[in-house]
Parts: structure tokens; C-alpha cells; sequence
């Protein structure tokens, strides 16, 4: 994409987030859903935030792709909330796997559990289960959603309702940028979300079995991604640091 057409959608943005930042998230929902139609993708992890966002979508009938990453690797239980939210809502999810080539050449080149070995080795899996996917569902689109929020950590402290994905050359939308992690747990009991057992469990963030554990009381709630890394802001990549502001991304 150009230069000039970045800016511009920088500029079309910028005036758009004043606004949006007073809406309710469904009414961010049926906005968005109104102005980018079938060029808009939900994706959702599964986790409360993105299942807060998925009963909207049931409940308001909002015609929005929904799609998700099934790593190889994923909790039984999340297999399980994947099967009960479609049954719940009635909204098709549509799952994306990794390319079985690629995930074989690279346990035939460093191992099984090659995540262990070395953050290269580690943000290597995290690229081929669940970049290359996503990279793939997010063709021929001009948005996507996420359940983001500003609470979830260190590295997400910037997010904004709306905002330029520099990474993946798109539109970012954040319904929940500013709700808090009890805001986000009150819907859920409210109305009786479905949610993934494993939360009941200490499991604050859900990713890959192998990469996640349950977190203590008062840890950073993505203190059980790659636990035993040393870098306070792991991330797999899905939402890149590069996501800015688009007041800042181009200044």
C-alpha cells in the first residue's frame, strides 16, 4: 500500500475515533460492521474478551466473518468452548490450520517442543501455527476486530478504539479497548457467556497447552505466555507492537 493511501486512511481514522470512543461496543460493532461490510473479519481466540464480542455478534445477528487459529496445540477445553459457542450463537466460526508441510519441516529441523529451546525457536512456531493463518484469513480485507484492551498488560497500554495495523496493512478495530478486566468478567456472569473452564483454573491468557500456565494472584495476566522467557512484553506476533495510533504510526 502507498504512502499517500496510508496517510489518508490515518487522517479518515483520526476523525473517526472521537466518535467511536463514545459507542457502546455493539454500537462499534453494527458501525463498523455498516462501513467495511464482507472487506471486515472478526478474529477470536477464544478468550472472554473475544467471546464477550462473539455473544454481540450472535445476539445483534450482525453478518461479520468470524474466524479462529487452531494451532495443533490447543487445551481440550478450548476445543470444547469452540463447540459450545457455535452451538450457543448460532455464528459460524471458520478455523484456520497451519500448513501440515511447514509444521513438519520445522519439527523434523528443531524438535517437537522446539519453543523451549530458544525465543527464536519459539516466535519460529508461534509464526508457522498461528502467523501464516492468520496472514491467510486476513486476505482480500480491509479491517479486522479484535478483543483487545488497554488492561491486558504493558504492551497493550496504547490501544486505541480504532487504529492502523502497520503490520498487517489494515484497519484495527478494538471494541473493548477501555473495558477492565471486571467489566469484561461482570458480562460474562450477566449473561452467562460461555467461557473457558480453564480461567477458573488461574489460566488468565489461554494460548497452546504447551505454552501456558495458570498465573499466581496479583502476576501481569500475560505472565503465563512463554513463562520462561524473561521479556516482560511476550507476545506471539498476532498483535505486533507496530499496531499503533494512527496519529502516531506516521508522525
Amino acid at each position: 500500500m502507498s504512502q499517500q493511501k496510508i496517510e489518508q486512511i490515518a487522517a479518515q481514522l483520526s476523525n473517526w475515533r472521537p466518535q467511536l470512543e463514545l459507542k457502546t461496543p455493539g454500537e462499534i460493532l453494527l458501525w463498523a460492521s455498516a462501513v467495511y461490510k464482507s472487506r471486515l473479519v472478526f478474529a477470536s481466540s477464544l478468550g472472554v474478551e473475544d467471546q464477550v464480542l462473539i455473544h454481540f455478534l450472535g445476539k445483534m445477528e450482525l453478518p461479520i466473518r468470524v474466524f479462529t487459529l487452531d494451532t495443533g496445540r490447543l487445551f481440550p477445553q478450548t476445543y470444547d468452548l469452540l463447540s459450545k459457542t457455535t452451538e450457543r450463537y448460532g455464528v459460524k466460526i471458520e478455523i484456520y490450520l497451519p500448513n501440515a508441510a511447514a509444521v513438519e519441516k520445522m519439527i523434523r529441523a528443531r524438535g517437537i517442543n522446539l519453543f523451549y529451546n530458544s525465543i527464536e525457536d519459539r516466535k519460529l512456531c508461534c509464526e508457522v501455527r498461528k502467523i501464516q493463518p492468520l496472514q491467510r484469513a486476513l486476505r482480500n480485507t480491509e479491517a479486522w476486530i479484535s478483543g483487545l484492551r488497554r488492561g491486558q498488560s504493558g504492551s497493550r497500554q496504547t490501544t486505541q478504539v480504532i487504529e492502523w495495523d502497520e503490520t498487517h496493512q489494515l484497519v484495527k478495530i478494538n471494541p473493548l479497548w477501555n473495558w477492565s478486566e471486571e467489566d469484561v468478567w461482570s458480562f460474562i456472569h450477566k449473561h452467562q457467556v460461555p467461557y473457558n473452564p480453564l480461567h477458573d483454573q488461574g489460566f488468565a491468557s489461554i494460548g497452546c497447552a504447551s505454552c501456558t500456565r495458570a498465573v499466581a494472584p496479583g502476576e501481569d495476566v500475560r505472565a503465563g505466555r512463554w513463562w520462561w522467557e524473561q521479556d516482560s512484553h511476550r507476545e506471539s506476533g498476532l498483535h505486533s507492537a507496530r499496531s499503533k495510533q494512527t496519529s502516531e504510526a506516521h508522525s
